[in-house]
């Protein structure tokens, strides 16, 4: 099938925020999507949440009424999969349990026609793992959409160990015609963002429980020294502390507990505490009316030396990505400028300040530390044996 010339029917499986979303997206480019949920108040929450956006959109002048009007009468919701049996592509956008995973997959392989693509959405399960519950495994593939799935460009495409390279082409040809940049990565945890972006927030939280630092501290060097957009401990806040710890708690896990990604205890007693961030009011900031927090101690020197302990470690993770194939010196740095707005590519990054000064960083704190969490790459000390680049 030809996706860009044929207006294929959609399937959403989840009527959650993200479903919510993807289903947005394919209809605003000119499907027709199917979403089933079988919570009867997610559906109706999904329908109404639809409507409040396209109401906005029409106010701002984004699209007019009669479009807005054309692209929800788009979008179908229903407590029955396969109202409609004719899908050619069905995303499953549910709760990250493997197990709950596995078994809608084993439903929409009974339901949906044996040409019918079946993607998940996951950020942090194996791809393969979800496949091995179908009897035709090459028919899955993950396309990993980033929250809000209409506004963030990114989408990670992930193919299983035994996904077709058809259904692997079809997939990237659709979702590129959505107007998403695309990112190829290996089924690996975490697979690109969430497994590079890990020393943004654990380094961060490192740094605060060595008492170097406060945490608005920490936030004010990463964005006075490096241009992001918000600080660490911002950016958990608003992601949701129980949210970042979660996926942190899965990846080192799943990398069978690798220092590198080892979640932190501060961390876990803000979840215990229930202090999620904005939205339960409380995290590391206190977003009640009237709150005083902590202002950052503006010392250049301090916040200097933050900022590339940081970044090293981002670095470095970046260069494991590349060293054990997840994706390509381009992907990785696209899916992280694309993905979580950093202000420029990890591999750019490193080049631009060379790779010589980010060896000798991370050689310090390993030799400081002791830890493994510390561990220069081989690729990264290979490169300045080399006086190689990332791009040349």
């Amino acid at each position: 099938m030809n996706q860009i010339n044929k207006k294929i029917k959609v399937g959403v499986l989840g009527a959650g925020t993200m479903g919510t979303g993807i289903a947005q997206v394919a209809a605003t480019y000119g499907h027709n999507v199917y979403v089933y949920d079988n919570n009867e108040a997610a559906l109706r929450n999904s329908k109404e949440n639809l409507k409040k956006i396209f109401a906005r959109l029409v106010e701002k002048e984004k699209i007019s009424e009669i479009e807005s009007t054309r692209i929800l009468n788009r979008i179908h919701h229903s407590e029955f999969i396969g109202v409609t049996e004719d899908c050619e592509i069905i995303i499953e956008a549910i709760v990250e349990i493997l197990e709950s995973k596995q078994e809608a997959f084993r439903k929409l392989e009974k339901t949906f026609s044996d040409k019918a693509i079946l993607a998940t959405n996951t950020s942090s399960l194996s791809v393969t793992s979800i496949a091995s519950a179908c009897k035709k495994p090459e028919r899955v593939i993950c396309i990993h959409f980033f929250n809000p799935a209409p506004i963030l460009p990114l989408v990670e495409i992930v193919p299983g160990l035994s996904t077709s390279q058809h259904v692997m082409n079809e997939t990237r040809e659709l979702i590129n015609a959505w107007g998403k940049t695309t990112v190829v990565a290996k089924d690996t945890p975490g697979f690109i963002v969430n497994r590079v972006a890990r020393p943004f927030y654990g380094e961060a939280l490192r740094i605060y429980e060595e008492g170097i630092a406060d945490f608005s501290t920490i936030d004010w060097a990463l964005k006075e020294f490096g241009n992001f957009k918000m600080g660490p401990f911002e950016l958990m806040d608003l992601i949701g502390n129980d949210v970042n710890y979660e996926v942190t708690k899965t990846v080192f896990e799943q990398f069978y507990y690798d220092p590198r990604f080892k979640p932190s205890q501060t961390q876990k007693l803000l979840v215990d505490a229930k202090h999620f961030g904005k939205k339960s009011g409380k995290g590391f900031y206190d977003y009640s009316d009237n709150a005083e927090n902590p202002q950052p101690i503006k010392d250049p020197k301090l916040g200097k030396e933050i900022f590339d302990r940081v970044l090293s470690m981002l670095i470095n993770e970046a260069a494991d990505a590349v060293f054990m194939n997840v994706a390509s010196v381009k992907d990785i740095d696209l899916a992280m400028t694309k993905g979580v707005n950093y202000p420029k590519g990890l591999c750019e990054w490193a080049d631009e300040i060379g790779i010589d000064a980010v060896v000798e960083r991370l050689q310090n704190l390993y030799e400081d530390y002791g830890e493994d969490r510390y561990r220069v790459n081989p690729l990264l000390k290979r490169m300045k044996k080399d006086g190689k680049k990332f791009y040349e």
